[in-house]
Parts: structure tokens; C-alpha cells; sequence
């Protein structure tokens, strides 16, 4: 049997015009600001009218660590939504927006597959309404304004050693994490050692998702801390005073994108941190929104649950004051024999033996969302090859665990393929069951709260970190910020810090190689292993395969 391509499915779409999309959510069309037919942003006004409304049922995706095998987070998310929808719930979506770098790097598009997509497919990947530039040029505004404050005088004594503000752009560019700027004789200002992090890594980025309104927006911008003066006292952005014209470039990528599934029902697509790097959530003004506009939300966390949905618990929902009612575990009967040992090149073979050894990292993952007090339910993303044996021994043991594992047809059957389990996350979502509580409390000491998350949640030994690392937490507890959640910024591949150690791994150690303060986004950023902030392409880059074909249609993207 041959199937379509996921992007054949994309431009067969029977679209709607966006204001139709609204209407759904009875969002008047004067308050859409349309981005060509298909898409558009929802106005702050409107926003503001329907806080009084009451919250529907919040629902997280997450999944397993990922595998070369692939989990189909997005595809289940947007299955899920276009699921409930189909059983009579209001439901939309929420997810974060595409990253040019890993588009063009490795991984290709971000907005599901199959007949389980969101669209326009290419626009979400490529420019989409612009909010990742908006969000690059808010960021480099602040890094100009710095170093020509420096040029100028120097007012606040800033120490050049001691510039914490990297710069960053969005594409995946290893030869800029480290660089010296301003090279080039005096008028070119004083050169100082630098560094570039991708976009979506930006504290700015951060900042965005984590906002309430264009207030809180630059108030957080304001509090950013960007270098330290000799006597190592901090040098805020309100110092250079660059919050106000960096809101002005954020004005409009503040408000979210209102897209439509293949079934068109509506999502909100917008912000977009990575939760290997940061904290791996769409904005909390598009889930805030959404939730006051429809009975249930279906959100995702990026990679797996030790990284993505642990960040959502402990810094989205503690910063927005949200509580999941029910959370969806994306597995795959592949992942599953990967995780058993089996290699990529023999998956499509039965072997049940491999996938009940592989089910140990699916049985951690549930085990700790289970210690945030929520449910769960897993859903088994159904590939053609998958048999009845090998299905039926994953649900075998998510029973064992006190759980329940539900097929999702989604990707070849769009929204009637997930009406199981739609039926069953709602019953679970109405039921009461979650009592959502983070994992540490704010007042424990910062090195604490990364020991909590590594032992808890990694299964890990001990954390290691020198004492400058140390000193470094103490300090930022002495200067008020010790009640600041943190967020982990380690590989998506494994429960520990080696990407190659698969399943469920004890006895390890965390290595921290640094922490930075985020003190505008309000966490701590913690460094661990060799995960980069600034990733590289791979050998072969998805970009030598995309282009445009005689038709004009792009190509490669997805």
C-alpha cells in the first residue's frame, strides 16, 4: 500500500479562511489581524475581554526520550485536538513555532504529519508571522545598545570581561559560540570576547512565553541582567535602557497565531523554546487564552517528559498558575524495540521480547508524571507495522504501572483515528483526579532544586558541580533571586547526561558545566554535559534538499 507524503497531504488542505476559524471561537473578525487568509493574530483587546471567562480542562502532551524511530508528539497533539472536536468538545490546540536551524539542520518541519497536521505547513516552518525575527532583532537591539554604551563613556562601568549578553541568531551555527567582537581599532569600540546562542535560546524568547501582557513584557526585558561592573554588581537592560524600544519591536509577536488543523479546527502557534536549552513551552498568553475560549486545550512540551513536561510542572504552570488535568504519554511500539536494543534498520521485524525491554523508559517517564500528582494516559502512535503483539505488550505493562495504554490511529485517520483516545482523556480530565503540584518548593536552595530534578526525576547519583558553580548559586540566593525555579538545559536523548545511554538509567552522575541567571524570564539555566546552546548542522544538512521545484512549490522542507 503507498501513502501519501506528509507534505502531499499539506497542499491537498481544505483550508478555511481564517475569520471562519474564529468564529468557532467566537473571536469577532475585527480582532483578527490577518496574515494573508490563512492565518492570523489575535488582538491584546480581545484578549483582555474574556479574562472574566471560566478555564476549560488543560491538557499536556508529552512522550518518551526521543529516538531516531520517531514518537509523533506534535502528530498526537493535533490528532488529540482534532479527536475531541470530533466527539462534540470545543477544543483547539497549542503549540510552539518552528526554528529555522533545526529546519534546516536535522529534524525538518514542526507541525505534525500525516493526516494529523497543522497548516500552512510551510509558512509555520519557514517566516510564519515573523515572531522569531521580531524576537532576534529585539535581542541583537539590546547587544548594540551595550556595546555602544561602552563606546560612549561607560556610565555604568561596565566590566568588558564580564558581558553576559550573547548574541544570537536563528539558524544553527557552531563556528559562532565562540567569537571576539570588535576587532578592528578604536573606532570599531573595545574588542571583548563573545558568543552567539540560536534564537529560540534567547532570554528574550523566554521572556515572550512567559508574559502576561506588553506590561510584564518589559518589565521582565528591564530586569534582565547583561553584564557585571567591576565590583561584580549587576548592569541591568532598564540601565542601558533598551526594554522600551525592544517591547516596541515585540509589540506584535506578542499576540498569538491563530492557525487551523487539516480538519480545521483552530490552534494557537506561538513562541517557540527549545526544552533541551530552555524551557520548551508555547506562550502562556496563547495557553491562557485558549483556555478561556474553549472547554479543552491540548498543549505539548518539547522532547521527553524528563525535560519538556518537567519544565512545564515546575516553571510554566508555577509562573502561570496552571494545573494540568490529565496528561497524554506519546510512545511508539518502534521506540520501544529501540530502547530493547534492536537497530533502526531491523524495527520493522515483530520482536516482542525487545519491545517489553524497552518499556522500562516509558515506565519512568509515567512514574514521574505521576509524582506531579496528575494522570496519565498513554497514547501508542500506531505505525503500520505494528503488531497486535507487540501492541498488546505495551499495554500490558502501562497497566502494571497503574496506567492506561490507548492506540491513536491519528496519522492515517486524522481526528477519527484518535476519538478513543480523545473519549478517554476527556472522561479523564472531567474526573478530578489530578491534584497538580510541583516537584520542590520555592524557598529550597537553588543547588537543591537541581539536586531534586536530577535524582527524582534522572534517577541520577549526585549532582556534580566545583565550588565556583556553587559559589555562583549562593551568591544569586544573597541577591534575592534563590526562589527562581530552574531549568535544566541538558540532551533530549537519555535520561542522563550521555546521549547514548538509552532505557531507563540509574547510577549516573549530572555533570554542570555552568549556570545563568535568567532573572527577567525568572529561572536559572543549568548547563549540563555537553549540550550546547547554540547547536551545529549535521553532515548533511536538511537544507541541501530543499528548494523549490518547477512549480514553485517548496521541496525538502518536510
Amino acid at each position: 500500500m503507498s501513502y501519501k507524503s506528509d507534505i502531499e497531504i499539506a497542499r491537498e488542505a481544505n483550508k478555511k479562511p481564517i475569520q471562519e476559524i474564529g468564529d468557532k471561537l467566537g473571536i469577532p473578525g475585527e480582532h483578527l489581524l490577518p496574515y494573508g487568509h490563512d492565518k492570523a493574530k489575535v488582538s491584546q483587546d480581545y484578549i483582555n475581554s474574556v479574562q472574566g471567562n471560566e478555564n476549560g480542562k488543560l491538557i499536556l502532551v508529552t512522550a518518551i526520550n526521543p529516538t531516531p524511530a520517531g514518537e509523533g508528539k506534535t502528530t498526537t497533539t493535533v490528532g488529540l485536538g482534532d479527536g475531541l472536536n470530533r466527539i462534540g468538545k470545543k477544543a483547539m490546540i497549542c503549540i510552539r513555532e518552528a526554528s529555522l536551524g533545526p529546519n534546516f539542520g536535522m529534524k525538518g518541519g514542526a507541525a505534525g504529519g500525516g493526516y494529523a497536521q497543522v497548516v500552512p505547513m510551510e509558512d509555520m516552518n519557514l517566516h510564519f508571522t515573523g515572531d522569531f525575527h521580531a524576537i532576534t532583532s529585539a535581542h541583537s537591539l539590546l547587544s548594540a545598545m551595550i556595546d555602544n554604551h561602552i563606546y560612549w563613556g561607560n556610565e555604568q562601568e561596565i566590566d568588558t570581561r564580564r558581558v553576559v549578553w550573547r548574541r544570537v541568531v536563528d539558524m544553527n551555527d557552531r563556528s559562532l559560540r565562540q567569537i571576539t567582537s570588535s576587532l578592528g581599532g578604536v573606532s570599531n569600540g573595545f574588542a571583548r570576547e563573545d558568543g552567539f546562542d540560536i534564537t529560540v535560546a534567547s532570554e528574550v524568547m523566554a521572556i515572550l512565553c512567559l508574559a502576561s501582557d506588553l506590561k510584564d513584557l518589559e518589565e521582565r526585558l528591564g530586569a534582565m541582567i547583561v553584564a557585571y561592573r567591576r565590583d561584580k554588581t549587576p548592569v541591568y537592560c532598564r540601565d542601558i535602557k533598551a526594554e522600551g524600544a525592544m517591547t516596541v519591536l515585540l509589540k506584535d509577536a506578542m499576540q498569538p497565531n491563530l492557525v487551523q488543523t487539516l480538519e480545521n479546527n483552530p490552534a494557537f502557534v506561538h513562541g517557540g523554546p527549545f526544552a533541551n536549552i530552555a524551557h520548551g513551552c508555547n506562550s502562556v498568553i496563547a495557553t491562557k487564552t485558549a483556555l478561556k475560549i474553549s472547554d479543552y486545550v491540548v498543549t505539548e512540551a518539547g522532547f521527553g517528559a524528563d525535560l519538556g513536561a518537567e519544565k512545564f510542572m515546575n516553571i510554566k504552570c508555577r509562573k502561570a498558575g496552571l494545573a494540568p488535568d490529565c496528561v497524554v504519554l506519546v510512545a511508539t511500539v518502534r521506540a520501544m524495540k529501540m530502547n530493547g536494543g534492536v537497530a533502526k534498520d531491523d524495527l520493522g521485524e515483530e520482536n516482542v521480547d525487545a519491545v517489553k525491554e524497552g518499556c522500562a523508559n516509558l515506565g519512568r517517564h509515567i512514574g514521574n508524571l505521576k509524582s506531579f500528582g496528575v494522570p496519565v494516559v498513554v497514547a501508542i502512535n500506531h505505525f503500520v507495522k505494528d503488531t497486535e503483539a507487540e501492541i498488546k505488550a505495551v499495554q500490558e505493562y502501562v497497566e502494571s504501572q497503574g496506567s492506561e495504554a490507548i492506540v491513536s490511529r491519528h496519522w492515517a485517520d486524522g481526528g477519527a483515528g484518535a476519538e478513543q483516545l480523545a473519549t478517554r482523556v476527556a472522561e479523564v480530565a472531567e474526573s478530578g483526579q489530578s491534584q497538580f503540584s510541583p516537584i520542590y518548593r520555592d524557598d529550597l536552595p537553588l543547588f537543591e532544586k537541581i539536586e531534586r530534578i536530577a535524582k527524582s526525576i534522572y534517577r541520577a547519583d549526585e549532582v556534580l558541580a566545583d565550588q565556583k558553580i556553587r559559589d555562583q548559586l549562593k551568591l544569586w540566593e544573597e541577591q534575592g533571586y534563590g526562589d527562581l525555579p530552574v531549568c535544566m538545559a541538558k540532551t533530549q536523548y537519555s535520561f542522563s547526561t550521555d546521549p547514548t545511554l538509552r532505557g531507563a538509567p540509574t547510577g549516573h552522575s549530572v555533570p554542570v558545566r555552568e549556570v545563568r541567571l535568567s532573572a527577567g524570564a525568572g529561572f536559572v539555566v543549568v548547563v549540563c554535559g555537553e549540550i550546547m546552546t547554540m547547536p551545529g548542522l549535521p553532515r548533511t544538512p536538511a537544507a541541501e534538499k530543499i528548494c523549490l521545484n518547477d512549480d514553485g512549490q517548496i521541496e525538502g522542507l518536510f
